[in-house]
C-alpha cells in the first residue's frame, strides 16, 4: 500500500511538472522572431525593484445571511541587480512576502510569509549557453504558531531554511527564458529551532527517545544534506499591453535517497497593471517534497490528527498599490 501511495503521488507530481513545462514552451512557440527579445548584451549594472501593498476589508453589521467581518494586508517586495562585464554575468534577487489576516473577533494572525534570496554567476561560451553557478536560499521572516495552540511552534526564521548550491549549464536564448540544469547540486535543510529539530520537522533526523518513548531534548539534528540533480526553469512574457505572465519551476532529485521522488516547487504570477500605481495579481505556488510531512485530518473533525506526504498548493489574488523603481 505504501508503494502504491508513493507511485500515485509521484504520478500527480509529474503531471503538474509536464503541465508547467508545457506553458513556457507553448508560449515561446507563439513568439515570432521579430518580437523575440535579444540576449542581454548591455555592459555594467542594471538594478530595479517593485513593492506592492494589497488590502482587503469586509464589514458586516446586522447582516442576515451571516458571515464575519475581516481585514487582510499583504505586502510584497522584490529587488534585483544584474551585472555584465564581457562574457561574465552576475544576477542577484531578493523576494519578500508577508501577509496578515483578522477575521471576526479573532486576533490578527499571519497568513503568508516568505523570504527568498538568489544569486547566479554565468560565463557565456556560446550565443545561448553559459557555464553557471547558483545559490538559492528560502526561508521565512517570523514564527508561525498553530491557530488553536498559540504556544505550539510550527516554523520560524531559518526553521526551516532550504539552501541549494548548484553548478551546471544555463540556456538563455533571450531575456524571457532561462533553463538551468545542474547535475551536481547540494541541497541543505536547516532547522534552527531545537524544538522543531527534536520533532524531526522538515525532514531532519528526530531526537533520540528513551526506553519508555520520551524525547531526549537536544538530540535532534538541525541540519540535513542531500546531493542530487537540479533543474530550474524561468519564463517571463507580456501577454497583452498591461498583463505579464511569469513562472518559475524548480525540480530536485536526491541521488542517494529515493531519486524517483522528485521535489517540486512551481511558482506562477500573472500581473495586471491598471495604472502607474494600481495593479492586481494572481499567484500560485505548488510544492511537493517527499521529506516534508504536512498535518492531516484523517477523521475530518477539523483537528489534525496525523502527518503525511501531500501536494501543497497556495493561491493568492490581490489588488493594491504598486511602486516600481
Amino acid at each position: 500500500m505504501l508503494y502504491r501511495y508513493h507511485f500515485s503521488r509521484l504520478g500527480q507530481v509529474l503531471g503538474w511538472v509536464l503541465l508547467a513545462l508545457s506553458l513556457p514552451l507553448a508560449a515561446r512557440a507563439q513568439t515570432s522572431e521579430a518580437s523575440a527579445a535579444a540576449p542581454d548584451t548591455v555592459q555594467g549594472w542594471r538594478r530595479g525593484g517593485v513593492g506592492t501593498l494589497n488590502l482587503s476589508q469586509v464589514s458586516l453589521t446586522n447582516w442576515a445571511p451571516g458571515g464575519q467581518s475581516s481585514l487582510s494586508v499583504l505586502a510584497i517586495g522584490n529587488v534585483f541587480a544584474h551585472h555584465r562585464r564581457g562574457e561574465n554575468t552576475f544576477d542577484t534577487s531578493l523576494d519578500l512576502l508577508f501577509g496578515t489576516l483578522k477575521s471576526g473577533k479573532a486576533r490578527m494572525r499571519k497568513n503568508d510569509d516568505k523570504l527568498e534570496f538568489n544569486a547566479k554567476y554565468g560565463h557565456q561560451f556560446t550565443k545561448v549557453l553559459y557555464y553557471a553557478g547558483q545559490v538559492n536560499v528560502k526561508t521565512q521572516l517570523t514564527p508561525t504558531k498553530a491557530i488553536d495552540r498559540p504556544d505550539s511552534l510550527l516554523s520560524a526564521f531559518f526553521a526551516p531554511a532550504f539552501i541549494l548550491t548548484s553548478i551546471g549549464i544555463d540556456y538563455k536564448p533571450n531575456d524571457q527564458l532561462s533553463v538551468f540544469l545542474s547535475p551536481v547540486t547540494g541541497k541543505f535543510t536547516v532547522v534552527a529551532s531545537q524544538t522543531l529539530a527534536d520533532a524531526g520537522a522538515f525532514g531532519v533526523e528526530a531526537a533520540d527517545r528513551t526506553a519508555d518513548g520520551r524525547i531526549v531534548a537536544g538530540t535532534g539534528q538541525r541540519f540535513r544534506k542531500e546531493l542530487g540533480a537540479y533543474l530550474n526553469v524561468k519564463y517571463r512574457k507580456p501577454l497583452w499591453e498591461n498583463v505579464v505572465f511569469q513562472t518559475k519551476l524548480d525540480l530536485f532529485s536526491n541521488y542517494l535517497h529515493n531519486p524517483d521522488n522528485i521535489d517540486v516547487n512551481w511558482e506562477t504570477l500573472i500581473s495586471f497593471k491598471v495604472n502607474k500605481f494600481i495593479s492586481s495579481s494572481i499567484t500560485t505556488n505548488l510544492v511537493y517534497d517527499d521529506d516534508v510531512l504536512v498535518p492531516l485530518d484523517q477523521n475530518e473533525d477539523g483537528v489534525p490528527d496525523s502527518r503525511g506526504r501531500r501536494i501543497q498548493f497556495k493561491e493568492t489574488l490581490g489588488i493594491g498599490l504598486t511602486y516600481k523603481f
